[in-house]
């Protein structure tokens, strides 16, 4: 015997789901969480440093907004730089794709609206962070961003 009150609230939720704005019922989110850990030894070549840091990110997959949290300490002086970098897999350099811009004292905080290509290649964790000094001009710390939702 078919429960109709059971296959009711099937179909409802269904229709729901399926409605704009509503993803939330069946647990899909709209965000995806982020993260990368910074130390000398990820830098393309390789940088001696006590530095060490942690990125948040998260990527909003309606708006491809992009909103990032990096905390650092230990660097050999106060940043003059920080980016996203991208497309490139651990172990390789890739240009500028997301300049960190502002006040570089930890925590630093930001926002910026990626292309889909860019949102993609974020995604598939093709971006890293990295961190300028002074002393390093070419980065001191750096990591590869890796999405843990």
């Amino acid at each position: 015997m078919i429960d109709l009150r059971a296959a009711l609230q099937s179909v409802l939720l269904a229709t729901l789901v399926a409605l704009p704005g509503c993803e939330m019922l069946s647990g899909a989110s709209s965000s995806s969480t982020m993260t990368a850990s910074l130390s000398g030894a990820s830098e393309v070549p390789a940088v001696k440093s006590d530095a060490s840091g942690t990125v948040e990110a998260s990527l909003d997959k309606k708006t491809n907004v992009l909103s990032w949290t990096v905390t650092y300490s230990g660097l050999s002086g106060p940043a003059t730089a920080g980016h996203f970098h991208g497309p490139a897999a651990s172990g390789q350099n890739a240009d500028v794709v997301v300049p960190i811009d502002g006040n570089l004292a930890s925590p630093i905080k930001g926002t910026a609206t990626l292309t889909a290509e860019q949102a993609a290649d974020l995604m598939a964790g093709k971006w890293y962070v990295n961190l300028h000094t002074a002393a390093n001009p070419k980065g001191e710390i750096r990591g590869q961003v890796t999405d843990k939702t």
